[in-house]
């Protein structure tokens, strides 16, 4: 059974992955071993650079920790400020031991309130929690989740990116 190291024990994460391997390996079944590893980066990464970076450095230290795994998969969540508008993302790199696969969720813009918070050093989780009354959001449905009303929430925004990583794994010839 091929053994995928997920980053993070935060199971929004882990379903996210598990869900996107599914889809295109539907009749693989994997073990999945979640690890907690330091992104290297700040707890809420800015821009596209530093919020890779998080995941190339996740990914890099699961390795470290289990070397012997079949795959790594980390998701990075991060922010843009552009004309004082904020907006939240994700990165999602998935890597076996010949390839590396990338992929950027969709973005979409926070509210004012939460945006300030962020922008004082608060992780988006706790803004979100602060903002909305919630506890652990991050955990559970996320910023798009609420703002949504849970018609695209946090698991789904990562799991089409996490398809979208997984594109040179299913065509090992072109990549």
């Amino acid at each position: 059974m091929p053994v995928i190291v997920i980053e993070s024990k935060n199971p929004v994460k882990r379903n996210a992955v598990l869900r996107g391997f599914q889809t295109h390996f539907p009749n693989v079944s994997f073990e999945i071993i979640d690890v907690e590893v330091p992104s290297g980066v700040r707890e809420q990464p800015e821009g596209d650079e530093e919020t890779r970076l998080g995941a190339v450095n996740r990914i890099q230290a699961a390795r470290k920790i289990f070397p012997a795994a079949n795959y790594w998969a980390a998701i990075e969540g991060g922010v843009t400020d552009d004309e004082n508008q904020m907006s939240a993302f994700a990165w999602i790199v998935i890597a076996d031991k010949q390839r590396t696969g990338w992929s950027r969720s969709a973005s979409f813009f926070l509210p004012e309130k939460v945006a300030d918070l962020v922008r004082q050093g608060v992780e988006l989780g706790h803004a979100d929690d602060q903002v909305f009354g919630r506890s652990n959001s991050k955990q559970m449905n996320g910023a798009v989740g609420i703002l949504t009303a849970n018609a695209v929430d946090r698991e789904e925004l990562y799991a089409h990116a996490v398809l979208l990583a997984l594109i040179p794994f299913l065509n090992p010839t072109l990549y």
